[in-house]
C-alpha cells in the first residue's frame, strides 16, 4: 500500500520535507480539489470512451499532461509550525 494513502483511502498530503501537512482547512481544500479533478477526468474519459477513443491512449495522455505541469509558485519550505 502506499504510505501516503492511509487505511481508509485518503491522500497524506506531505511538505516537501516529507512531513505530513497538519492544517485541517489545508487538508480539506486539497482534497476538494482532488475529488473535482478525478470528476473532471472521469467525464472526460467517459466521454472519449463514448466517441470511440481508445481507454488506454485516454489515460496516457491524462499522464503525459500531468506530468508536464509545473507550479506557477516554488515550494515553500518552512520550519515554523503550520497554522
Amino acid at each position: 500500500m502506499n504510505q501516503d494513502v492511509e487505511m481508509h483511502g485518503k491522500t497524506v498530503w506531505r511538505k516537501p520535507d516529507g512531513a505530513p501537512i497538519s492544517c485541517t482547512e489545508k487538508i480539506k481544500v486539497l482534497n476538494q480539489n482532488l475529488e473535482e479533478l478525478r470528476q473532471v477526468a472521469q467525464d472526460a474519459l467517459d466521454d472519449a470512451v463514448l466517441m470511440g477513443c481508445s481507454e488506454a491512449q485516454i489515460k496516457a495522455a491524462f499522464s503525459a499532461l500531468l506530468e508536464d505541469l509545473r507550479s506557477a509558485f516554488p515550494e515553500q519550505v518552512s520550519t515554523e509550525d503550520e497554522t
